[in-house]
C-alpha cells in the first residue's frame, strides 16, 4: 500500500539539512547502481534535444515556428516538477519513497521515445514532445532528491558528480547515434527517406528506449530507501494529502526560499536560457550555416544534423570527463569561482561559432560548451542541497527546476519573434544568443552569497578507494 503523507514535519524541523538521519557512506557499486537510473533517464533526453527540431522540419515546420512548438512540454513542467518533488516527499510503499517515480516516468517516457519518430504529423510530433518532456520531469526531480535522501553530506558532490557523468555519458552515444547508425553500422537511407525521418534517427529512438526503461529498472531493483523517519508507523501525523494542501504547501515554500535559491535562480535562468537556444537551434544552424544546405529534404540537410549529433557528443564527452575535476576546482577557488568561470568558457565558445566555417573546426567550441554543461548539471545543485529542510528536499528540488523551465517558456515565446523580425532566419545567430545569455549568467554567479565548500574529497579517489575495498 501506498502511503502519502502531509504536515509530517517534525516541530522545529523546519531548518534541518537535507541530510538523513540513517544515511552512511555508500561504496562505488551502490553509488553507481543508485545513479544508473539517470543514464537512462538523460540519454532519452539527449535524443529528444539533439534530433526533436530536425523532426519537427522533416514534418514542415518553419524556423520561427520551432520554438512554439516547443512550449507545451516546459508549461507542464512548469506545473508537474513541484508537485512530483512534493508527492516523493509524501509518499511510501513497496517501492519506497521516489523510485515509484522514476518507475511510471521510465515507463511513459519509453512509449514516447518509440512513437515519437513515427508521427504522421507535426502536431503529434508536439504531442508525444509533450509526454516525453513530462516522463522525463516524473523521474528526474525524484533523482535529484535521492542523492540528499540516501548520501552522508560528505558523498553529496560526489553523488551529484557521477549523476554528471552519467549525464554526459548518455548525452554522447545518445548524440552520435544516429551518425554511428549511418556511417559505421550501414543502415542506408533511400532517396526518398530524405523528407521524412531518416531510419538511423529512428533505430535511435527505439534503442533509446530500451535503455531509458532497462537503466531506470535497475536502480529501482538494485537500490533500497530507507524507511524515512516521518513515515514511521508510530509517527502521529501522518495524514492523507489532497490538492488544497499540495497548492498550500507549495505556496509557503515560495515564500521561504532560502536566500542561496534565490540568487541561484537568476543564475539558472540565464544560462538555462542559452543552452535551450543550443537545443532549440544548433543542429539546424549547423545544417544551413556550416553545411550549407538550402531546404530540409536533402543529404546534405541530413549529413549536417548527423555532424551536429557529434558536435552535441563532443560537449558531453567533455561534460563527462570535465565532471572529475570540479570537486577539486571547488576546494581550491570556491563553488560560485568554479561556476563562474565554467560558464564563461561555455559563452565564449558559443560566441566563438561566429567566426567558424569548417565543419572539424566546429569540434573546438564544443569543449567550452562541455566544460559549461558539466558545472551546470552539479555545481548550482552541490550549492544548493545543504541548505534545504530534509522533509522538502524534493518540493524544492522541484521548484528549483522552475528555473530550467522558465527559460525554456521565455525563449518559446520570445525567440519565434526574434528569428523573424532581428535575425531574419539565421539558426546561428540564436545560438550566439545562447552565448550572450551564458555570459550574463556568469557575471551574476558571483552575487551568490553562500558559505558551503565541497568538503568531499577528490571523486576519483574515492572511486578507486571503493574498487579497493571490494578485494
Amino acid at each position: 500500500m501506498i502511503t502519502v503523507g502531509q504536515g509530517i514535519d517534525k516541530p522545529g524541523n523546519s531548518e534541518c539539512t537535507s541530510v538523513p538521519e540513517k544515511a552512511h557512506k555508500l561504496s562505488f557499486w551502490q553509488l553507481w547502481n543508485m545513479s544508473f537510473g539517470f543514464f537512462g533517464i538523460q540519454f532519452g533526453w539527449g535524443l529528444q534535444m539533439a534530433n526533436t527540431s530536425s523532426i519537427f522540419e522533416n514534418l514542415g515546420a518553419h524556423v520561427h515556428q520551432l520554438p512554439l512548438l516547443w512550449l507545451a512540454a516546459p508549461l507542464t513542467g512548469l506545473i508537474v516538477q513541484p508537485i512530483i518533488g512534493y508527492l516523493s516527499d509524501h509518499t511510501w510503499g513497496p517501492l519506497g519513497r521516489r523510485r515509484p517515480y522514476f518507475l511510471v516516468g521510465a515507463i511513459a517516457g519509453s512509449i514516447a521515445l518509440i512513437l515519437m519518430p513515427n508521427a504522421p504529423s507535426l502536431w503529434m510530433a508536439v504531442g508525444l514532445l509533450w509526454i516525453l518532456d513530462t516522463s522525463a520531469n516524473i523521474s528526474l526531480t525524484p533523482f535529484r532528491s535521492f542523492v540528499g535522501d540516501l548520501l552522508p553530506e560528505e558523498q553529496h558532490t560526489l553523488g551529484f558528480t557521477i549523476q554528471g557523468i552519467f549525464h554526459g555519458l548518455a548525452g554522447v552515444i545518445a548524440s552520435a547515434l544516429p551518425w554511428l547508425l549511418h556511417h559505421g553500422l550501414g543502415v542506408i537511407e533511400s532517396e526518398e527517406n530524405f523528407h521524412t525521418v531518416p531510419v538511423a534517427v529512428k533505430l535511435s529512438f527505439y534503442i533509446g528506449a530500451l535503455i531509458f526503461l532497462g537503466s531506470v529498472v535497475w536502480t529501482v531493483v538494485t537500490t533500497d530507501e530507507p524507511l524515512p523517519m516521518e513515515f514511521e508507523a508510530s509517527h502521529p501525523q501522518q495524514t492523507q494529502t489532497d490538492s488544497k494542501g499540495i497548492v498550500l504547501d507549495i505556496g509557503i515554500a515560495l515564500r521561504e526560499m532560502p536566500a542561496t535559491m534565490r540568487q541561484l535562480a537568476w543564475v539558472q535562468f540565464c544560462s538555462w536560457f542559452g543552452m535551450f537556444c543550443v537545443f532549440l537551434y544548433f543542429p539546424p544552424a549547423i545544417a544551413h550555416n556550416i553545411f550549407g544546405a538550402t531546404s530540409e529534404g536533402t543529404l546534405l540537410y541530413s549529413t549536417g544534423i548527423e555532424w551536429a549529433g557529434l558536435c552535441i557528443a563532443m560537449y558531453n564527452g567533455v561534460c563527462c570527463l570535465f565532471s572529475f575535476t570540479l570537486p577539486k576546482l571547488t576546494r581550491q577557488i570556491s563553488l560560485k569561482r568554479t561556476h563562474s568561470l565554467c560558464l564563461m568558457c561555455g559563452a565564449l565558445g558559443l560566441c566563438s561559432l561566429l567566426w567558424i566555417h569548417n565543419q572539424y573546426v566546429l569540434l573546438l567550441p564544443m569543449i567550452g560548451v562541455g566544460i559549461a554543461w558539466a558545472s551546470m548539471l552539479s555545481l548550482p545543485y552541490a550549492m544548493l542541497v545543504n541548505t534545504l529542510p530534509s522533509s522538502k528536499s524534493g518540493l524544492y528540488m522541484g521548484i528549483f527546476n522552475f528555473f530550467i523551465v522558465l527559460p525554456e517558456i521565455v525563449a518559446a515565446l520570445g525567440l519565434g519573434w526574434i528569428m523573424s523580425h532581428i535575425f531574419a532566419g539565421d539558426r546561428l545567430a540564436a545560438v550566439v544568443l545562447g552565448g550572450g545569455f551564458m555570459m550574463i549568467a556568469a557575471l551574476l554567479t558571483q552575487r551568490v552569497q553562500t558559505h558551503l565548500e565541497t568538503q568531499n574529497s577528490d571523486p576519483m579517489r574515492e572511486i578507486f578507494d571503493s574498487l579497493a575495498s571490494m578485494h
